[in-house]
């Protein structure tokens, strides 16, 4: 069966991709579950199309219930496109027997017995002629249905392990018992077979979705509850986006606001109806309560009234709609499909969510629980209701769940009566302030102008602005004409000017791009706030005054920072990424105290996972994935930097940081072309927001990829630009942001060692004046670049031997190891092999201890590489061009430094297996060793 070559718009889901195509690049098989419309046959869509258009053969089949009994059907998909003359290569009875099982031959019909062997052996055999042209894919989409015959036919495929065949199949979750099991469909996957749940959509990747789909730009609460409804499943998410907008346009462009359900369709609503209906009507009165419930529990639901909870409760769980977690008479209950509850609102009659509403809030021992419930049960406006709202908001936000409290502080507002204006707006206000520790910036931003249109008191308007401002994020370049508004509505109050120009001072190192200006506005907001006894404008506006004068390489930095961090403390500074105890993990790294930075970090994590903004969260997850770079752990970093990227992407916050980390990441211990997509990324983020303070990070990293990748000249332009900023901002501290070791690297490669060398005269002069032993190590490698680049070697190898024994002193692994390397090639140069593979050697093990894989490949490539002829790929070839499906897997094992032994073990082959695959792959490569082939495999991707 043919793949559509137009692909319905979707989500990149990048990272998927990147591991199943990584998998399938080594051999194998790869099975991806999950329930309907998750887009599993999307994500195949996309990676058969990306391999066709790389010379793969991909073979498919879409099987579907109604075909689950017809013999052979999925065979003749898989083999639909195969030609006759193919087949006629065949011998006489196994021809017979395959044009039988395709339905071509006079002799059309299902095998049996002896033919059944016979048909294997065929198939096998037009895969393996197939496989002489270029690598074969096989694709099973919706496994679970697959008839049995065609199964029978893959598993004997899958369980010859010379066969060279990859498999993908796609097995849907969560349907009927009697489809096939997990452990069924993997026998259909070559050895070896991963196992892939394909995950939800994030709620950016949702509103991406929609917007490739056309859909309507909702506005981001809504979004945020579309996401919420739909599990992250993309079908249906489309369809509940579709209700939505066919519901909008009816009634006249009317959002529903949070309080009002989302309308569901009927192919939604069906299903859910229908698995609902078949219960007993005790079980679905209880799923009745337990939907209108904010937490429910099953001790809840006693108190209720639900006489028969457990059993009620059991025969759900049977029945696929509700889990307890944890499963005691204590545990919380989560509906398996979010839409369950609200089906179940729409279609309960008003009375009895109002019985539902009363019995809840009369068995509540919960604040929260207990005024939401009795907020619906109010006619309207009255304060004794608006009251219990607000000390429920109280006690959520106490709990560390701003975003409970945001919305419960909104409701607080909504039933204040007309005549206290003033309490109406402390709670617009507070459920705003609320709304920006939840990371809900849109909601945030609406209440503070409903506040703008109502307050008429200085503190109330310049609070709103305060919020504005905030909720812009790193783009701050939006928002120039606010703060002149501000500073009038502060008219001269000095505790409302000290917060003002607390955020001034940002906006001038963001924006404005001057960190003295930065300075000045900050020292000014500490002065005014400590006047005013502001302590938490005070103790922030000191660490950004902190901050700024180690930017600017100024001796009092250590001062600020110890005044930020005296008592009397502030809750909210101390737990803010731009308070003083997150400032105090980058002072840390400037003194090369990597230990004392992770320990700082690890524990601001801990507290903001408690209770804590996700924009907090995702800054100090950021540093702790730096951190763990440079204490040389890699895969602890990447882990770390997607978990931050992953939180920005719900809370809708500004991505360029988190990309940045993501970069990092994967430049030491993942894939350059991903981290270079990460980068690039990164800056287009930053030249969105028009952020000048984060935009030269952004372009360091590209440039490091572009410096790793050996393209200098894109480097050289790339980290010169990053430079150009950073003075023009100020920075005088070269430790506060690590470029000038890179640019000089880049300088010397690209033919400027003279502008190299200006370059390193002018950070050490800084490092040495602030005692910055790790960056003069870093230095000093880049120092023997530029005397390698005019051909002083004996200079280049004594100044690298320094550096290594400066950066191991110092505890940054992956730097020395980078200035190992680059003694094993200066040593290969001077003639001295010993020498040379000698540095390699030790490169290599800090490499692969820190789990450096780029690097691992790279240096053992050239600790192997040897003085005699090397191997020559045509220009613009790909080592895997000529190569079958196990010749490539082979190589590819050879290349990371695997023996034969072990790549037999791997790949289910016997040693012989092995060694006449790799003898051919010499032969097509015209490789004479293992070390030809690593080179081969590094400097030319698969294409």
């Amino acid at each position: 069966m043919t793949e559509p070559t137009t692909l319905p718009p979707g989500v990149e889901r990048s990272a998927l991709c990147d591991t199943v195509r990584s998998h399938l690049s080594r051999g194998g098989g790869v099975l991806l579950t999950g329930p309907a419309g998750i887009g599993r046959t999307t994500v195949v869509a996309r990676l058969s199309a990306e391999l066709r258009t790389r010379g793969h053969q991909v073979l498919s089949c879409s099987p579907s219930p109604a075909e689950q009994d017809s013999p052979f059907l999925g065979l003749i998909d898989l083999l639909a496109d195969v030609a006759d003359e193919t087949l006629a290569s065949l011998a006489a009875h196994e021809r017979a027997a395959l044009e039988g099982a395709l339905l071509r031959g006079e002799s059309a019909g299902p095998a049996a017995g002896r033919d059944a062997l016979v048909l294997r052996i065929a198939v096998r055999k037009v895969l393996a002629l197939l496989g002489t042209a270029g690598p074969v894919l096989l694709v099973v989409d919706d496994a679970q249905w697959l008839d049995r015959p065609t199964a029978e036919v893959l598993k004997y495929l899958a369980r010859r392990a010379d066969s060279g065949l990859s498999v993908l199949a796609t097995l849907r979750t969560g349907d009927d018992p009697g489809s096939s099991s997990d452990r069924s469909v993997l026998e259909l996957c070559a050895q070896p077979v991963r196992r892939i749940c394909v995950p939800p959509l994030t709620a950016h990747e949702v509103g991406e979705l929609l917007e490739r789909h056309d859909h309507p730009s909702w506005p981001r609460p809504l979004l945020a509850r579309l996401h919420q409804a739909s599990g992250g499943n993309p079908r249906t998410a489309l369809e509940l986006s579709s209700a939505l907008d066919e519901r909008v346009r009816l009634e006249g462009n009317d959002l529903p606001d949070s309080n009002e359900p989302l309308p569901v369709p009927d192919s939604l609503r069906r299903p859910i109806l229908d698995r609902i209906g078949a219960l007993p009507a005790s079980a679905r009165q209880m799923l009745v309560v337990a939907g209108t419930a904010v937490r429910p529990t099953v001790e809840l639901l006693r108190r209720a009234g639900c006489r028969h909870a457990s059993a009620d409760l059991d025969t759900c769980v049977r029945g696929g709609i509700i889990r307890i977690v944890p499963a005691s008479d204590h545990g919380t209950i989560r509906f398996l499909d979010p839409l369950t509850p609200m089906v179940l609102q729409s279609e309960t009659p008003y009375e009895r969510l109002l019985e539902a509403h009363r019995v809840l809030a009369d068995a509540s021992d919960d604040a929260v629980e207990r005024a939401h419930h009795i907020a619906r049960l109010a006619a309207g406006p009255d304060p004794v209701v608006a009251a219990r709202l607000s000390a429920a908001a109280s006690a959520a936000r106490r709990r560390g769940a701003p975003r409970t409290a945001a919305r419960l502080g909104r409701l607080a507002a909504e039933y204040t009566p007309a005549g206290q204006a003033y309490a109406d707006i402390e709670r617009r206000l507070t459920a705003a302030e609320d709304g920006i520790e939840a990371g809900d910036l849109g909601f945030a931003r609406q209440l503070a102008h409903e506040v703008l249109g109502s307050a008429d008191r200085p503190a109330d308007r310049v609070r709103a602005w305060n919020v504005v401002i905030d909720s812009c994020g790193q783009a701050m370049a939006e928002i120039a004409d606010v703060f002149p508004e501000a500073v009038r509505d502060a008219a001269g109050d000095p505790e409302l000017l000290a917060q003002l120009h607390y955020r001034m001072s940002w906006r001038e190192w963001m924006v404005g791009g001057s960190a003295p200006r930065a300075h000045g506005h900050a020292v000014r907001a500490a002065g005014l706030a400590a006047r005013t006894g502001d302590r938490r404008t005070e103790l922030m506006a000191l660490t950004q005054q902190a901050a700024l004068e180690l930017f600017l390489g100024l001796p009092e930095a250590e001062t600020t920072l110890a005044a930020a961090l005296a008592a009397p403390h502030d809750v909210h500074a101390m737990t803010h990424h731009n308070g003083p105890v997150y400032l105090k993990y980058r002072f840390h790294l400037v003194r090369d105290e990597l230990g004392e930075a992770r320990a700082e970090l690890r524990t601001l994590v801990y507290r903001l996972r408690q209770r804590g903004s996700a924009d907090s969260l995702s800054q100090c997850l950021i540093g702790l994935a730096q951190v763990e770079i440079q204490r040389g752990r890699c895969r602890p970093a990447l882990t770390i930097a997607r978990q931050s990227l992953r939180i920005v992407e719900e809370a809708g916050l500004s991505q360029g940081p988190a990309w940045y980390a993501v970069s990092l990441a994967e430049t030491a211990g993942g894939s350059l072309s991903r981290a270079l997509t990460a980068a690039e990324t990164a800056r287009r983020h930053s030249e969105d927001d028009d952020d000048r303070l984060f935009l030269p990070r952004a372009l360091h990293a590209e440039g490091r990829v572009r410096l790793f990748s050996g393209q200098s000249g894109a480097a050289v332009e790339l980290l010169r630009h990053a430079g150009e900023l950073e003075t023009a901002q100020g920075q005088r501290d070269p430790a506060t942001r690590r470029w000038h070791a890179d640019l000089a690297e880049a300088l010397a490669a690209d033919g400027a060692p003279d502008e190299a060398e200006a370059v390193i005269a002018l950070a050490r002069r800084q490092a040495e004046r602030l005692g910055r032993l790790g960056i003069l190590a870093t230095l000093d490698r880049a120092a023997a670049a530029v005397a390698s680049a005019r051909g002083q070697l004996p200079r280049a190898a004594g100044q690298l031997e320094k550096a290594t024994a400066r950066l191991r002193a110092s505890g940054y692994p992956l730097e020395e190891a980078r200035a190992r390397a680059a003694l094993g090639r200066v040593r290969r140069q001077l003639g001295d092999e010993a020498a040379a593979r000698a540095a390699f050697s030790a490169a290599l093990r800090i490499f692969t201890k820190s789990d450096a894989r780029p690097w691992a490949a790279m240096t053992r490539a050239e600790r192997d590489r040897t003085q005699d002829g090397s191997a020559c790929l045509p220009e613009g070839g790909s080592w895997s061009d000529h190569l079958t499906s196990t010749e490539r897997s082979v190589v590819a094992r050879v290349a990371q430094g695997a023996t034969n032994r072990e790549i037999a073990a791997g790949l289910v082959l016997s040693v012989k297996t092995v060694e006449a695959a790799l003898t051919r792959a010499y032969r097509k490569l015209g490789a004479k060793s293992r070390v030809d082939i690593t080179r081969m495999v590094m400097t030319r991707p698969m294409a």
